[in-house]
C-alpha cells in the first residue's frame, strides 16, 4: 500500500470514530468497535506527516498549507464537538504544531531551545485533538526513520502510554476502566506500516493531495448540521 491509499483508510476510520462520537450509545459493542477503528487516524496521520516533511519539494509551503486549514477547520471541529465555537481545534492544528517540531529538531540551534520549543508545541497542542501524542508519533517517525526496529518499537511505547492515559483519565472519571478498550486500536499502526507499506507516495494527482484538507472540515459541517441543526 502506498501512502494515499493508508491516508484512505485513515480517513475512512475518522468518519467512523466521529460518527461514533456523536451518534451511538456511548460504552455499548459497536461504539467500541468503531472507536478501535477511528483509534488508525490520529497516530497514523502524525506518521505521515514525517513521511510528507521528507519527501516534499517544499516544506515552507507544506507547513503554510497545514497552518491554513487548522485555522480553517477550527470552527468546524468546535461546532460538531460542542454545538458551539469554543476554542478547541482539530487534529489538523496538532499535526501542524508536529510539523514545526520536526522543524525545530532540524534547526541550527542548541539542544536546550529544540526541548524547551518541542515542550512549548506540546502546551499548545491542549487546545487541539490527539493533544501531545500525535507531536511525539511525528517525532519518532522522523527522528528514528532509519532504524526501522526502534522507530516502531518506541512508536508502540507510545501507544502504550497513550492507552495508560486514556484508562487513567476514564477511571478518574469513575467510569470502568474496560470502557478505554478501544484505544488499543492505536496498536494497527505499526501492523499496517511494517506489513503492507510499500514506502511508495501514490498518484501525485492533485486531488489526492486536497481531498483530505476538504474533507476533514466538510465531514464535521455535516455531522454538526446533522446532530445539532437538522
Amino acid at each position: 500500500m502506498n501512502r494515499n491509499q493508508i491516508k484512505y483508510i485513515a480517513i475512512i476510520a475518522m468518519l467512523v470514530d466521529h460518527i461514533a462520537w456523536l451518534f451511538v450509545t456511548p460504552f455499548t459493542p459497536a461504539w467500541q468497535i468503531m472507536h478501535f477503528v477511528g483509534r488508525f487516524t490520529g497516530p497514523t496521520m502524525a506518521v505521515l506527516i514525517a513521511e510528507g516533511y521528507r519527501y516534499t519539494k517544499d516544506v515552507d509551503r507544506y507547513t503554510l498549507r497545514l497552518g491554513l486549514f487548522a485555522v480553517i477547520s477550527w470552527p468546524c471541529f468546535s461546532l460538531m464537538e460542542t454545538g458551539r465555537i469554543e476554542p478547541l481545534f482539530g487534529v489538523i492544528y496538532t499535526l501542524f504544531l508536529a510539523l514545526l517540531a520536526i522543524r525545530l529538531c532540524d534547526a541550527d540551534c542548541s539542544i536546550v531551545l529544540k526541548v524547551l520549543g518541542v515542550g512549548g508545541l506540546c502546551v499548545l497542542s491542549l487546545y487541539g485533538d490527539w493533544q501531545v501524542f500525535d507531536i511525539i508519533f511525528a517525532l519518532v517517525a522522523h527522528l528514528f526513520y532509519e532504524k526501522k526496529a526502534l522507530r516502531w518499537t518506541l512508536h508502540c511505547a507510545v501507544s502504550a502510554c497513550s492507552v495508560i492515559y486514556a484508562v487513567s483519565l476514564y477511571t478518574a472519571y469513575g467510569w470502568p476502566w474496560k470502557v478505554a478498550v478501544y484505544e488499543l486500536g492505536e496498536f494497527l499502526v505499526p501492523l499496517v506500516f511494517c506489513l503492507l507499506y510499500n514506502g511508495e507516495g501514490g498518484s501525485r494527482r492533485p486531488f489526492h493531495k486536497w481531498f483530505f484538507y476538504a474533507f476533514y472540515p466538510l465531514h464535521m459541517l455535516l455531522l454538526w448540521y446533522i446532530k445539532y441543526i437538522r
